[in-house]
């Protein structure tokens, strides 16, 4: 890990030279680019998120990778959009939020007695969990390719939006909307199978 405990950064940097480092690792991967970014971000980073309640440790953490982001991710700054420090500040919170999810996330216990089946399903159990999925199996067939994956990663596979988004190459607010709307193209279907009326 690299140490981000000097509150000194570089004061000199302009939102230009900023946002002219962002684009210049992008075009050419720039090293000293990257080295002035992170002189100037990583301790406002870590600030910020220490100052919002933070640990330390995880504070660093995610400094670094909203910082590794940048470096992956450097191309998909548009400075006509948004400033360098609004780009990078909106990377980190996002990083912030997912990990904040999944932390809240459960973890599973195979050994945890709601997951272990009873004895004998009846008949009647049965017959009816075959329906359901067989519902299942033939909404998701009418949903679009698009609209099955983003279902899948989400919810069969557990991702989250942003790591949807990080996958898909889509910003996260259109992976939320579609995710949203696919639930719904499915809420939907699945009411008009069992005669459920909106």
């Amino acid at each position: 890990m690299v140490a981000m405990d000097n509150p000194r950064s570089d004061r000199s940097a302009t939102p230009d030279i900023l946002s002219d480092c962002i684009v210049r690792i992008a075009a050419q991967q720039d090293q000293a680019a990257f080295e002035t970014l992170f002189k100037h971000f990583a301790p406002r980073l870590k600030s910020y998120f220490i100052k919002r309640g933070g640990d330390p440790a995880l504070a660093e953490e995610i400094t670094q990778e909203a910082l590794v982001a940048l470096w992956k991710n450097a191309e998909q700054f548009d400075p006509a959009k948004a400033s360098a420090s609004t780009w990078i500040f909106t990377i980190a919170r996002n990083l912030s939020i997912d990990r904040f999810r999944q932390a809240r996330r459960p973890s599973f216990d195979p050994n945890d007695p709601a997951f272990i089946p009873d004895e004998e399903e009846p008949p009647d159990r049965k017959l009816e969990r075959a329906e359901a999925e067989q519902n299942l199996r033939e909404v998701m067939n009418s949903l679009s390719v698009h609209e099955k994956s983003i279902l899948m990663l989400s919810f069969y596979e557990n991702h989250s939006h942003g790591e949807i988004a990080k996958r898909l190459g889509l910003p996260i607010g259109t992976v939320k909307s579609r995710i949203r709307l696919a639930f719904g193209k499915l809420r939907a279907a699945l009411d008009a199978q069992s005669g459920v009326r909106p």
